[in-house]
């Protein structure tokens, strides 16, 4: 309450102006955390240039986005994380300076590792996630990647129609498998995938139970992103309603759902921002993160990706 013991108007006015203003910085509540996908080419430029990496670190603190996925696998036959870690230590800790978490972008479309739930490539996919953890137990506190992003994709396999059921299963087990072995390393990584968000609606049998793909994988991680790739937040083929599923298992389990947001070129335009504007992607977060306003299982958007939103946003 504002208590006016003197009698100016003008005090008096000020007093009013104060009342209304707060309760409305109130309920618009703090803004959502953001996070972005940084794939090989942008992440390879940080690693190796520092004043490529310097104006990221200063975009990234304007668009006021708080984590960055950087990508940690190999790019043109080429294994930074493994030939050269400093180059990950002094980025990570620069960007740790700046504010900004950063977690391992492990899953690569040239390099295919859709295959990776297949039985004959596990032993590849656990060396993927083992180099990122070998160099944390390396690195000085303040140059460790804070999580694991991965992007292990199935539903691209040609062999998807057909067996979907069985590569699914593969890719729960490779989850299980992944989060087996950052328990037997002990180390304090927060990991989760990106997953389509239309896999609450199969659902198969594993472990004698049967369950939503979706649920299976939020029980193994710490977290899942959901590729939610709308751009309308609301009505029956939006962004809240297609993480509504997720979201409330989320909540049942005490586990965070973050939200991926497309800004690349897609001929499908309901599923990306490209063709509309950066005030329009505001305007639609904006209204989602008000739908979500006290939703425990809420935990921020997800920019897809560095390589088309930087653009995007500054043409």
């Amino acid at each position: 309450m504002c208590k006016c013991s003197v009698d100016w108007p003008w005090l008096r006015a000020l007093c009013l102006v104060w009342l209304c203003l707060v309760p409305a910085a109130w309920a618009a509540g703090a803004p959502a955390q953001r996070a972005i996908w940084m794939w090989e080419e942008d992440s390879y430029a940080l690693l190796e240039h520092p004043q490529q990496a310097a104006d990221a670190l200063r975009f990234l603190q304007r668009k006021g986005i708080q984590t960055l996925y950087l990508y940690a696998d190999a790019h043109h036959g080429r294994l930074l994380l493994r030939s050269h870690p400093g180059h990950y230590a002094r980025l990570i800790r620069q960007l740790h300076q700046g504010g900004i978490r950063v977690h391992a972008l492990l899953g690569s479309w040239p390099l295919h590792t859709e295959r990776y739930v297949l039985p004959e490539y596990r032993a590849e996919a656990l060396a993927m996630l083992q180099r990122v953890i070998d160099y944390n137990l390396a690195a000085e506190p303040e140059a460790r990647f804070d999580g694991v992003n991965l992007d292990i994709e199935p539903h691209v396999l040609d062999a998807w129609p057909a067996q979907r059921e069985r590569l699914l299963k593969g890719f729960i087990e490779l989850s299980e498998a992944f989060m087996a072995l950052k328990r037997r390393a002990n180390v304090a990584l927060q990991m989760g995938p990106a997953i389509p968000f239309w896999l609450d609606g199969i659902a198969i049998e594993h472990g004698k139970r049967s369950r939503p793909v979706s649920e299976f994988l939020q029980n193994i991680y710490d977290h899942v992103v959901l590729m939610d790739y709308r751009n309308r937040a609301e009505g029956p083929d939006g962004i809240l309603s297609h993480a509504s599923e997720e979201l409330a298992y989320a909540r049942q389990i005490g586990k965070p759902v973050l939200i991926g947001i497309e800004t690349a070129p897609n001929e499908l335009k309901k599923i990306t921002f490209h063709h509309l504007r950066e005030a329009d992607l505001e305007r639609e977060l904006g209204t989602a993160q008000r739908a979500l306003d006290g939703e425990p299982a809420f935990g921020g958007f997800v920019l897809h990706h560095y390589g088309s939103y930087r653009p995007w946003v500054e043409k």
